[in-house]
């Protein structure tokens, strides 16, 4: 599709280029000729993502026995039209072990939402209770300015118990010296670049619902932490827009449960996590890995 959209404006190009200039001249030779050097200007190819969404269904096989079906399909989607929201990446955390996942993921994060920025997709910072941190600055304003668009009443969804047992706060390295949602984070950690000219910054959903209305967004997709809080529950996240009926996806590859092997499921912390994304699949929005923003 791309190779076709490519010779297409190439040829179109040509055509346009034959019309104004002359053979062997290299000056414009009337009024009507010159009418045309602006459409020459102006036409450049729309940058497309093509991302493999990934949901899961209730059905049945063959011998009539309920079975979870993994659905796998493909989307092309103007970048234009996608916004990127980066969920509670802190420059600190309460858990060690939640801080050291994040410290992990954070560049290969930045290195997709980079490229992603380049493609024409919205970048938009969202690292709750920090944002004092980044009052008056272009970006916190860029959100703060957009104006105001009523949401649509929210739709009724079905809301079913997460398949992990977080209720010790899902820190795996508190072994009586951590304190439990102890609020130690400041900023969003520096490795994830913000380009103050282009991203917008906010930690409030009607912001971002908003800036998203003023910039034409038709889809989201979600990144960041904690898979089975914040990225679920956040006034931004993906609770809130199935329940606008905005069409989110999770990044599947940059995101991170808060789960304790210690309660039940009794998994390890990486399968904990798998199955809050299959969850997340199942019962609220498709999934993609991050390859789909790379080029």
């Amino acid at each position: 599709m791309r190779n076709f959209k490519s010779f297409f404006i190439l040829l179109l190009l040509t055509i346009l280029a034959g019309l104004v200039f002359g053979h062997g001249q290299n000056y414009i030779t009337s009024k009507k000729q010159q009418d045309l050097v602006p459409l020459i200007l102006i036409i450049t190819e729309e940058e497309t993502l093509v991302l493999d969404c990934r949901r899961q269904e209730i059905t049945q096989d063959v011998w009539g026995r309920n079975v979870w079906k993994v659905i796998n399909e493909r989307k092309e989607i103007p970048a234009n039209e996608v916004a990127i929201i980066i969920c509670d990446m802190w420059d600190q955390h309460w858990s060690r072990g939640a801080a050291e996942r994040v410290d992990v993921m954070a560049p290969r994060m930045n290195k997709v939402v980079s490229a992603a920025r380049e493609l024409g997709v919205t970048i938009i910072h969202a690292p709750s209770g920090t944002m004092k941190h980044y009052e008056g600055t272009p970006a916190w304003k860029r959100i703060k300015n957009a104006p105001h668009v009523e949401p649509p009443t929210p739709r009724e969804h079905d809301d079913p118990p997460l398949p992990v047992d977080d209720s010790d706060g899902g820190s795996d390295t508190n072994h009586g010296n951590e304190i439990t949602n102890n609020r130690v984070w400041t900023r969003q950690i520096e490795t994830i670049e913000i380009d103050q000219e282009r991203d917008g910054i906010s930690d409030k959903g009607q912001e971002i619902y908003n800036f998203m209305q003023q910039k034409d967004i038709k889809h989201v997709i979600i990144m960041g932490v904690h898979t089975n809080m914040c990225i679920l529950n956040r006034s931004f996240a993906i609770k809130q827009m199935v329940k606008w009926g905005v069409n989110i996806m999770l990044c599947r590859d940059l995101t991170d449960a808060m789960y304790n092997p210690e309660k039940p499921p009794y998994v390890s912390h990486e399968e904990g996590t798998r199955l809050v994304v299959e969850y997340i699949e199942k019962f609220w929005c498709p999934s993609i890995s991050s390859k789909g923003l790379l080029r």
